[in-house]
């Protein structure tokens, strides 16, 4: 099938590769501009651009979407993928290929539209998510399922873990239903609508007046961006993994001798830190580091 390619960070790689390695055509691949994604001076490719010039694929890189509308026409292509662009797509270029677009979208639909569904899932305490093929629509991710794969969320998953298995299994669905998309007819999504608005790093700050249950989830959300932190003694940490100790005594906002922040329900224990400046280490390492009294800044 000739197809347009629309994705931009590493989690559009694995089904671009999948479409090449499966026989399809693709016309040519769009993707966000080259913009400063390293702490060099220079700007570099999107994740999807370096992969598709690997590939030898022609690559478009416009600022706004609907400035590619001709070319997307005169490429003849039937169906239009899209995996997490970054950009809404107008109607004017949904309707440039002979059969629309269908998008990877990384959630049960339509619980949690949006930028961020894997780790709103997360934070919601979930017990599964999922992805599905959709139809894709001038609204944000309104558009009808081609098919659906559940997933069920790990009770120690990090967001960073539960994407890769997402992608994984969107890949697989994608090849899969590919081939039968023109003919069939996909069934509007049921149910209230969530939506997964963008992360922000103020909401990983952890707060001890929280549980600690719901703490652990913010640290597994956050993991590994933009990760979830305090300020200990006037310095920042981030916390990369931690878990709930529900029977725990220690003092809300105190860190014991264990590596363990008491909060208003059970104690946080930190599995591993990284200290501003520093590489990751275990978290009893790093408490052990430090002298007397541990509170962590709140709220």
């Amino acid at each position: 099938m000739r197809i347009v390619y629309f994705g931009t960070p590493p989690d559009a790689v694995p089904p671009l590769e999948a479409l090449v390695s499966t026989g399809h055509d693709i016309a040519f691949v769009v993707t966000q501009p080259d913009r400063r994604r390293s702490r060099g001076a220079g700007s570099d490719p999107s994740p999807v651009k370096a992969a598709a010039l690997e590939l030898g694929l022609e690559v478009k890189t416009p600022e706004r979407a609907k400035e590619i509308i001709d070319d997307v026409a005169n490429a003849h292509a039937a169906l239009g993928v899209v995996v997490a662009f970054g950009q809404l797509l107008p109607v004017g270029l949904l309707e440039a290929t002979t059969h629309g677009f269908v998008n990877v979208h990384f959630s049960l639909l339509p619980r949690w539209r949006g930028a961020a569904p894997v780790e709103r899932a997360i934070l919601a305490g979930d017990a599964e998510t999922g992805v599905c093929l959709m139809g894709v629509e001038a609204g944000l991710d309104t558009g009808p399922v081609y098919a659906c794969e559940s997933v069920a969320i790990g009770a120690d998953e990090t967001a960073g873990e539960l994407r890769d298995r997402l992608v994984a299994s969107g890949t697989r669905l994608l090849v899969e239903q590919i081939d039968a998309i023109p003919e069939m007819v996909p069934t509007p999504q049921e149910g209230d609508a969530t939506y997964a608005e963008k992360l922000t790093v103020d909401e990983f700050k952890l707060d001890p007046a929280l549980p600690a249950a719901h703490l652990a989830r913010i640290v597994r959300a956050g993991n590994p961006r933009p990760g979830a932190w305090g300020v200990f003694g006037g310095k920042r940490v981030k916390v990369c993994r931690a878990h709930p100790e529900l029977d725990a005594d220690v003092a809300i906002a105190t860190v014991d001798e264990h590596g363990r922040l008491g909060t208003s329900a059970g104690a946080l224990v930190f599995d591993e830190v990284q200290p501003e400046g520093k590489r990751p280490m275990r978290g009893a390492d790093w408490r052990r580091g430090l002298r007397g009294d541990v509170l962590i800044a709140y709220p």
